[in-house]
């Protein structure tokens, strides 16, 4: 195993950092990895804000459903997807653009997410832990005044890095699904009852697996985030409506 398949292996999300700080050049190398992504005809449909401001980092780790490591984070980054840059610079040449739509958006979040995924890679290779916030969809109205995101611009992710403490190194990483559950050949499989709990039933260690299924379905598909996120991205998608 070579040494980049290993580091992908081995990989963990970090939430506690020491108070060592990321220094400029490593800083710019791992913004330079995510902006060397591939992206869809190297339009790069994304715009990476750099939080620096640690008032605006405290104020993130409220709004992101109150994880106070955000504010502790030593880099944090968030990924936009952005529709608006080249739809702008088509109007100032005299083009004649249509309206982005779903579409636009689902490309430019492919985009920002596979910058985003580089960004951890880089970050990984220094030594340098980092954890994905999905929260950061949430509370349209809030983020969008926090950060100043005009129309066709949505936060699909963000990033909080520092280098981890030993607990977080020591620390397992959660066991990931068989390739058998996750590859399907040639088509999607409808995975029977059976096999769903082959496939999730690890999960639920010491308990039944009915009553670990029913709280987990509570606890994350049918909680109050997740109904915000919901509400959140259905605001965002009003932008995407072709009017």
């Amino acid at each position: 195993m070579n040494e980049v398949i290993r580091e992908l292996m081995a990989r963990k999300s970090v939430r506690a950092f020491e108070k060592r700080e990321i220094d400029a050049a490593e800083k710019e190398a791992i913004l330079l990895a995510a902006a060397n992504a591939p992206t869809a005809g190297n339009q790069q449909l994304y715009t990476i804000i750099d939080v620096t401001d640690q008032g605006l980092k405290e104020k993130l780790a409220v709004s992101c459903d109150n994880q106070p490591f955000i504010a502790e984070g030593k880099m944090v980054l968030i990924f936009c997807a952005d529709c608006r840059k080249w739809y702008r610079a088509f109007q100032e040449t005299g083009s004649a653009p249509r309206l982005p739509g779903e579409g636009d958006l689902m490309l430019s979040v492919s985009d920002a997410t596979i910058a985003a995924q580089n960004a951890v890679v880089a970050a990984e290779s220094l030594g340098i832990g980092s954890c994905y916030i999905g929260d950061i969809m949430e509370n349209c109205e809030i983020h969008r005044e926090m950060l100043q995101l005009p129309r066709w611009v949505f936060p699909c992710c963000m990033l909080v890095f520092g280098y981890p403490t030993p607990q977080q190194q020591e620390r397992k990483k959660p066991e990931r699904a068989a390739l058998r559950h996750i590859v399907h050949e040639n088509g999607y499989r409808d995975m029977d009852g059976d096999e769903l709990r082959k496939l999730f039933g690890k999960k639920a260690g010491m308990r039944p697996y009915e009553e670990w299924m029913q709280a987990f379905c509570e606890r994350k598909f049918n909680s109050d985030f997740s109904r915000e996120m919901q509400r959140s991205v259905r605001e965002y998608l009003k932008d995407f409506d072709g009017e």
